[in-house]
């Protein structure tokens, strides 16, 4: 095809398609093609829909799930590998660098951790936080 033709329409308006099957005379005519095209541009637009409830009801769980999380404790011990041992760190609540193995504490037990030796995160500072200088 050359460049001259590729504007043209491929059916002209006004014309019928042979489409076998469609109708007794062996031809469709324009009409029912846009019916049929309308069907199927309706079903494509109900799943759309469908979709975009679906996203919005995720959405709705997502924002309902973010404001009953906790609060997350102000500081934490991270207890290494065995539970009954003392403590091998103390991070502020909020610290990235918290294992997975930390529990929340008071600042009393956190003071109470530091002054007994457990060593202090060098990210967050805890214990410029609590006010504790060596």
């Amino acid at each position: 095809m050359d460049a001259r033709n590729s504007h043209r329409p491929l059916v002209p308006l006004g014309s019928h398609v042979p489409v076998s099957g469609v109708h007794d005379q062996g031809e469709a005519p324009r009409l029912a093609l846009l019916r049929f095209l309308e069907r199927v541009q309706l079903a494509d637009l109900d799943r759309t829909r469908r979709w975009i409830a679906e996203e919005e009801r995720r959405e709705v769980e997502r924002q309902q799930g973010e404001a009953t999380q906790p609060t997350p404790p102000d500081w934490l011990l991270d207890c290494g590998l065995n539970r009954g041992a003392i403590p091998v760190g103390v991070h502020i609540g909020a610290c990235h660098m918290v294992g997975a193995r930390a529990k929340g504490a008071d600042s009393g037990t956190a003071r109470r951790a530091l002054a007994a030796g457990v060593p202090e995160c060098g990210h967050c500072r805890p214990d410029s936080e609590l006010g504790i200088l060596d």
